[in-house]
């Protein structure tokens, strides 16, 4: 940057969001239908801050807008100060108003409708103020780049920059319908599951007819205690965890599902363990939070959501033993 040139004292909140608006999208008719402007009020207010700064922030030609590197520096800095803009005005609306403002949250679609949205309703009902959307996802979307506050998701995310707590302690079982076990049997070992047709759910990165099982119960044998991978075949797959659960109901093979999803069919014996000292750990309801400065607050409908959350969850009876 020309330190000579440029004049950032005038320089308010709407030009800072103006630059990020047109780096985010791409281009300037893009930034106009996130600002909900007219493309040339926007052309025209663009070239207004360049004049101001003393240098350009992107490069424009008839077919493309290039960020310069004083627009990138200039881009970064601005966003820095529009995030401090948004945690102060969140700050005093929580001081002085009680909770209110906008949660943006993601969640995978099955435990997102049956388990979050009831609960996320009832924390509405609490604090009318606050406004929140959920958004169902097949795999954990980029909070950032996407504008999320958090995530609900059953298993710790790789990304080793986003922040994971645990909500509430989850597993996945192996279960089947009464019926099939009547006609098929019991595999009596882990291995034995090669023998039976599995169904298997296509999500996320893992890998479908792979199971990697572990000892559920910490009273085993020492000999025991190691987890088995089980290549499992079977006719019948989905990424939908929903159909695969009305294919075990309906008998057509063992089935690897969270507890939270059939605990009320094994309830009902509708459906029944499979192996029952054996599952999968990995399952924990998280909460994920996107990277931010440690000495940055969350807002604190952030926090107050996050404890509803765990409280209810912790409650529920899918996180008790199957009687």
């Amino acid at each position: 940057m020309n330190k000579d040139t440029h004049n950032l004292s005038s320089v308010d909140r709407s030009d800072l969001a103006l630059a990020v608006a047109v780096f985010e999208a791409g281009s300037l008719i893009g930034a106009a239908r996130a600002l909900s402007m007219e493309p040339p009020a926007v052309s025209k207010k663009l070239a207004h801050l360049e004049s101001r700064l003393g240098f350009q922030l992107f490069h424009r030609s008839t077919r493309r807008l290039q960020i310069s590197s004083d627009g990138e520096a200039f881009v970064q800095q601005a966003r820095n100060v529009l995030a401090a803009f948004g945690q102060l005005a969140d700050h005093m609306l929580d001081r002085h108003s009680g909770l209110r403002g906008d949660i943006r949250l993601a969640c995978s679609f099955g435990f997102g409708r049956h388990v979050l949205a009831p609960l996320l309703a009832a924390f509405q009902a609490e604090h009318p103020l606050i406004q929140i959307q959920l958004q169902l996802v097949d795999r954990l979307p980029d909070l950032v780049a996407q504008g999320f506050d958090a995530a609900v998701w059953l298993w710790s995310p790789t990304q080793s920059n986003l922040r994971v707590q645990t909500l509430a302690r989850n597993h996945r079982v192996l279960v089947a319908a009464p019926a099939y076990v009547k006609r098929a049997g019991l595999p009596r070992t882990p291995q034995e599951l090669t023998q039976h047709p599995c169904l298997a759910v296509r999500e996320a990165d893992q890998t479908p007819s792979l199971w990697a099982l572990q000892p559920l119960s910490r009273k085993r044998s020492s000999t025991a205690r190691e987890a088995v991978s089980v290549r499992i075949a079977g006719p019948l797959s989905s990424n939908s965890g929903e159909v695969v659960r009305d294919w075990a109901l309906a008998g057509h093979g063992i089935m690897l599902r969270s507890m939270w999803d059939v605990h009320e069919a094994l309830r009902r014996r509708e459906l029944v363990q499979v192996l029952p000292d054996w599952g999968i750990r990995d399952a924990d309801v998280q909460w994920v939070l996107p990277p931010r400065a440690t000495d940055t607050p969350r807002p604190q409908r952030l926090r107050q959501l996050q404890q509803h959350l765990a409280l209810a969850l912790q409650a529920c009876a899918w996180n008790q033993p199957v009687r």
